[in-house]
């Protein structure tokens, strides 16, 4: 169940040519696809493709009308081997996952299926996670094109040239017989807007054709002596056909070539940034006519060297605009520019940050101090004005409105720009003007959701290592690595998605020796599990025979990527997949003999219970727990639709929640400590004599129970209670709330009438 659906959004993409389309930029590269006549997709989720991956799987009856195939890959590298059918067949083929991480995993595919060449088209969309908003290590997907020799393009973010770069992708593809990789940066993926369809069309070439007319060309294996052939058709023959492709087609482009003596040359991705940074200069209009020469990269590999030679003709001076390091590019132009002897001089990284994402602030400081190095008197950014959004004039203020935005600005300006600098000052900078980040901003740690079924795996490991002291644990990707920090501070490494039994392989004691007192514990959710930590982590263990302990986190899903379905989710019926397979089946397939399944993570006691065993038992070999319970989210997002519609027809409906007695907390706060719900946090002591804050527990809460559970299992306490809340009540709910309100009425008056004889 993927955190959005997208039936609704699928049906644009059987629009006709000549009708406009108007969606996302996933359903455009979605409806580019159809519209190349591609025979098979396939890919593997994550950010910020795995909405593709939402609408493909939302669209299969579109897709089965052409006789597409479409797969959900176990892995990245799965998917990229999907390409292979390309190889031998005019079979035009497309895969997705995300940025460095997926390529990495896929790299071994994607270098076989480069080096033998395909003869189809093969499009490799990689979504560009690169940047503040990433959740992955800081690299890029360019150093993977240049290592395989798989041309990149990366085109700028509007619709129209996202869908015409699908289209070109499979054509330089097929022209230069060599796999295409089209970057989609997240702005790209998520931006909004239209471009006139074409017809759909299904493939030339079918897999069923395929299927029944085999080729085979041993040409094409990466075997010695073919693999050095390769190398050679690479040079030879496929890298001049790409360039001369690029060349012939226009795919980079030129934007006021001759308006200066002064050029850019940039990545096609960072246009928008670019020109939103010349608007802020006073260089570009709002339609996006820039003063200053532009050459548009849509394709960063490989470069045309004739394109910069021509660009450079009459300037003085370039800079080569690049996201990221290293800074590939800059280099490869620097290597231009001395073998083409061309008078000009080069710019990049000098007067832009070496690595970090170019925001249109940061491009516009660094396009500031590369032309004011060639005479350009350039305003200071506070006296700068954002160019209007429309032509329309704006509404008339009344005088109370002008006041308090006057008041509100002053406000800001106070607190944001140092006093040392005054707004608007002539030649004032970015890092004059702005304060350093960590003094505006305060760091919030992302943490697992409410009612998160991992917490509790977290909080009872927490409660044994008390007992039985500090282990080394291996986390994994996903939900799970949240454990690295506060309240639980677990996890010693990560290494990769589904690693996190092969990153504690070598902390085993060696054969023969006396058994250490303590054993490493690894963590790996159930998509990763499947994704490769069957092989890599269990059956590794079983087949060298480690002693560590192995948690699976089974929540039902993919949860970290959105909540897709894998082999072992349970609630889900799809005609199209296999689910309800159970890991315990799978591990004890590979060897395993110790293994124990948990089928509620929030029974602290079981929890506890079985990691006391787990660590403790004598029993030789790897030990697997299996901590059962659906994610929160996904479970809260199929059943809050269905409470609500059965409130609309008046149905009664009961909801769980938890409180805190403020009488009775003791400030101890071992709820927030050993769980750290967000729904969980601290008010003042309605008690004078009392100085300790209390616990109190917010309307967020989704009833899960384990905060009251860790805290009894800490110290005993008692001041939580469970409520039920009930719409459309019905009369016997509506009397048992009467009674007790009278009763406790009684009792109340009792108190008080006994309090106030002893008054005195």
């Amino acid at each position: 169940m993927a955190e959005r659906s997208f039936v609704a959004e699928v049906e644009k993409l059987r629009l006709p040519a000549g009708e406009v389309f108007r969606g996302e930029g996933i359903l455009a590269i979605t409806k580019a696809l159809l519209e190349s006549g591609v025979a098979y997709i396939a890919g593997y989720q994550g950010a910020p493709i795995s909405h593709l991956m939402d609408v493909l799987a939302d669209a299969q009856d579109i897709l089965a009308e052409y006789g597409i195939r479409f797969e959900n890959s176990a892995s990245e590298a799965t998917a990229a081997a999907t390409l292979s059918a390309s190889v031998n067949y005019p079979l035009r083929g497309a895969v997705t996952f995300k940025a460095t991480v997926g390529t990495n995993v896929a790299s071994d595919a994607l270098a076989n299926l480069s080096s033998g060449g395909v003869t189809g088209g093969a499009l490799v969309i990689v979504g560009e996670d690169y940047g503040e908003g990433s959740s992955i290590m800081q690299e890029r997907s360019h150093a993977f094109a240049m290592k395989s020799q798989i041309w990149l393009l990366d085109p700028r973010p509007n619709l129209p040239c996202i869908v015409q770069a699908v289209k070109d992708g499979f054509e330089l593809s097929e022209a230069s017989h060599t796999p295409v990789m089209l970057q989609v940066r997240i702005r790209s993926c998520h931006l909004h807007g239209q471009f006139v369809a074409s017809d759909n069309r299904a493939p030339a070439f079918s897999v069923r054709d395929a299927l029944e007319n085999p080729v085979r060309d041993v040409g094409r294996i990466v075997l010695p002596p073919a693999s050095f052939v390769h190398e050679k058709e690479k040079i030879e023959e496929r890298w001049p056909a790409a360039v001369r492709f690029v060349q012939e087609r226009g795919l980079n482009e030129f934007f006021s070539e001759k308006a200066a003596d002064v050029g850019i040359a940039l990545q096609g991705g960072l246009y928008n940034t670019v020109i939103r940074a010349l608007q802020r200069l006073g260089l570009a209009d709002v339609y996006g006519e820039s003063q200053i020469p532009l050459y548009v990269m849509n394709v960063t590999y490989p470069l045309v060297d004739d394109e910069f030679e021509r660009f450079c003709q009459d300037k003085k001076a370039l800079l080569v605009l690049e996201e990221g390091q290293p800074n590939f590019i800059e280099q490869n132009v620097a290597s231009i520019v001395l073998q083409r002897r061309l008078d000009v001089r080069l710019h990049g990284k000098d007067v832009l940050p070496m690595a970090g994402e170019y925001t249109a602030a940061t491009v516009r400081t660094g396009l500031r101090a590369f032309l004011e190095q060639y005479g350009w008197t350039l305003p200071g950014v506070a006296a700068e004005a954002a160019p209007p959004r429309t032509a329309q004039a704006a509404p008339a203020e009344t005088p109370a409105l002008a006041a308090a935005a006057e008041a509100a600005g002053s406000a800001v300006a106070e607190a944001v720009i140092p006093a040392a600098v005054p707004a608007g000052a002539a030649g004032a900078r970015d890092e004059d003007i702005l304060p350093p980040l960590s003094e505006t901003v305060y760091p919030r740690p992302p943490g697992l959701c409410t009612g998160c079924p991992e917490r509790p795996i977290f909080s009872a490991i927490r409660l044994v290592e008390r007992e039985l002291g500090t282990h080394h644990i291996s986390a994994d990707i996903g939900c799970q690595l949240f454990s690295i920090l506060p309240p639980f501070d677990l996890g010693n490494t990560t290494m990769g998605y589904g690693l996190g039994g092969a990153s504690a392989a070598a902390l085993n004691v060696a054969p023969g020796s006396a058994p250490a007192s303590r054993r490493a514990i690894s963590v790996m959710g159930d998509g990763g599990f499947w994704h490769n930590g069957l092989t890599s982590g269990v059956a590794n263990a079983v087949f060298n025979q480690s002693d560590n302990l192995t948690i699976i986190v089974d929540n039902n899903y993919t949860a970290a990527t959105g909540g897709q379905d894998i082999l072992s989710t349970h609630n889900t019926v799809n005609p199209t997949r296999s689910t309800g397979h159970e890991i315990e089946d799978a591990v004890r397939g590979v060897g395993v003999k110790w293994v124990r399944t948990i089928r509620r993570t929030y029974d602290t006691k079981a929890m506890t219970a079985a990691l006391r065993e787990a660590l403790t038992t004598l029993s030789a070999g790897p030990k697997v727990l299996i901590a059962q319970s659906e994610c929160m989210l996904n479970r809260q997002r199929r059943e809050k639709p269905l409470r609500r519609k059965a409130i609309a027809e008046g149905r009664r409906v009961v909801r769980e929640r938890f409180g805190v007695d403020p009488d009775t907390c003791t400030g101890d706060h071992s709820c927030i400590r050993l769980s750290g719900c967000p729904s969980l946090t601290i008010r003042d002591n309605p008690d004078p004599l009392r100085q300790e804050p209390i616990t109190a527990v917010e309307d967020t809460c989704v009833g899960c129970g384990h905060c009251g559970e860790v805290a009894h299992a800490a110290v005993l306490c008692p001041s939580f209670y469970k409520a039920s809340i009930i719409d459309n009540p019905s009369g016997w709910d509506k009397w048992k709330h009467r009674t007790r309100g009278a009763i406790i009425a009684w009792f109340q008056r009792g108190l008080a009438r006994r309090r106030d004889r002893h008054a005195f």
